[in-house]
């Protein structure tokens, strides 16, 4: 039995060369909110945190552009970066999905840009750990009492 649940879409993350050309789209032409920002030289990521919807039901979309496009990692490849998850329990997740063969990138659970802990299921398996997303990179965020009671 499986002891997390994985609740919804928390976010989804596109990269680009420039986060201005993206701001026009999601935001000047779409009208989603621009509500944070979140910049890191080690993660090579310059991004601005959009949302649509609201309270518990609200799903983040990060529009990012990487620091220094001459570095890796390469947030703009591939433009649909990443996707994030809820889950209920990210410590529980992780210890059964590891056990399961899943592979995760380095870093282990730590905070996010939206101050959630967060952890990285690797885009690709190998002989230790054969299984991923099959190429696309999934970060698992631990959802919150109000996310939990709204989608759990």
């Amino acid at each position: 039995m499986r002891p997390f649940k994985i609740l919804g879409v928390q976010q989804i993350a596109v990269g680009g060369e420039s986060k201005e050309k993206l701001k026009k789209f999601w935001v000047d032409t779409l009208g989603l909110q621009n509500i944070g920002s979140f910049r890191s030289e080690k993660e090579n990521v310059d991004e601005d945190i959009l949302q649509m919807g609201k309270g518990p039901y609200a799903v983040e979309v990060d529009i990012m552009e990487p620091v220094d496009p001459n570095k890796s990692p390469r947030v703009n490849d591939p433009k649909l970066n990443h996707i994030g998850l809820w889950v209920d329990d990210i410590h529980k997740a992780v210890e059964w999905l590891t056990a399961q063969g899943v592979r995760f990138t380095p870093g282990g659970i730590r905070k996010g840009a939206g101050g959630h802990e967060v952890t990285f299921i690797h885009p690709k398996g190998n002989e230790e750990f054969p299984l991923s997303a099959e190429g696309v990179l999934v970060e698992l965020v631990q959802a919150p009492k109000e996310v939990i009671e709204a989608l759990g």
